[in-house]
């Protein structure tokens, strides 16, 4: 039997592929647990956590449920969560002001899982309106109903006071108001707080991926966020208010939502000196959660591949609703 040599490929890249210990050898990103942060929620007044049916195995937490999802998180060596307060629905109203209420649910559980892990897990928090104003919107309306944008930002200096006093590592504001980082930098600073830092919801698109993470803070949004969160079809436009944040004093930015949006991330993390932060947000999450039950797609799969995809991407920090059960499984 006669052989024709030089027929087949010299190069085979498929010998990098061999077995699992090959491919973990050459693997040119890797996850690790220090880069998932936590989102969780808590709610006021209930006893028992509330599921939250649109996102299968995510909950709004009580105080004390809370207090144990921190600690897990931690064990589990989750590099941070990101807390978001749910306050009773009577205590909605036009300003949001159970959100700069010192014992409002949000302060009140910065101060519980601050004396639960201290300075071991970075304790963030969301710094926007729209979990604690009646119309849902993310700043205080005008007359004609229109979110006024400077009016906002007063409220939302009042907000990083009261979230520093509480304990908060790093405040996430993401109400994509005009001059908010600045805004935000200087309270901070003018009343003591300048080791808070900034985690600028830089480049937050008008998604349709947001549905799920309604339910989760209980909105009662009337209308949408279009006026002030970015249109989906551009790009140009994050890296302007990419340069604006910077210029204010943001300490680490972020790219909501993550996967539909990971040119946007890839672009942003080749542009800056600070970390990047992106957010595999409610809908994502939502996706693949159904689509495992219907037997569709491997979850367990499906979950890696879309974090790893994220860090490939450019992201230094994925805030991520798997974040603990990632975690544990790296």
């Amino acid at each position: 039997m006669s052989t024709t040599y030089g027929t087949f490929p010299g190069s085979r890249p498929r010998r990098l592929r061999t077995t699992p210990a090959m491919r973990r050898m050459v693997a040119e990103y890797r996850l690790d647990p220090s880069d998932l942060i936590l989102p969780a929620f808590v709610r006021e007044g209930i006893s028992e956590p509330a599921p939250i049916s649109a996102m299968p195995g995510v909950v709004q937490h009580t105080r004390d449920t809370l207090r144990k999802a921190a600690v897990e998180a931690l064990e589990a060596g989750v590099a941070g969560i990101m807390l978001f307060g749910v306050p009773e629905d009577a205590k909605k109203d036009a300003l949001g002001t159970a959100g700069t209420d010192p014992d409002g649910i949000l302060q009140v559980a910065i101060r519980d899982v601050k004396a639960e892990v201290g300075d071991e897990l970075v304790i963030m928090s969301d710094l926007c309106l729209d979990e604690f104003t009646d119309h849902g919107h993310c700043g205080v309306l005008d007359a004609e109903g229109r979110v006024d944008n400077d009016a906002t930002l007063e409220r939302y200096a009042e907000m990083a006071q009261v979230q520093a006093d509480a304990g908060v590592h790093v405040v996430g504001p993401s109400g994509m108001m005009d001059g908010q980082v600045g805004v935000i930098r200087d309270a901070l600073d003018q009343t003591g707080h300048e080791d808070v830092s900034i985690l600028a919801y830089t480049v937050k698109y008008a998604s349709a991926f947001y549905g799920p993470f309604r339910e989760a803070i209980g909105s009662s949004l009337r209308g949408d966020r279009k006026s002030y969160q970015q249109d989906p079809a551009n790009l140009r436009e994050s890296m302007r208010e990419l340069a604006l944040d910077l210029a204010e004093g943001a300490d680490m930015v972020m790219v909501k939502p993550a996967l539909p949006y990971l040119d946007v991330l890839a672009k942003i993390a080749d542009s800056v000196d600070v970390p990047v932060a992106a957010y595999q947000i409610s809908g994502e999450y939502a996706m693949v959660e159904a689509a495992a039950a219907n037997g569709w797609i491997d979850r367990d799969q499906a979950i890696m591949e879309t974090l790893t995809g994220i860090k490939r991407a450019g992201a230094n920090m994925i805030l991520t609703y798997w974040a603990t059960e990632a975690a544990r499984r790296l």
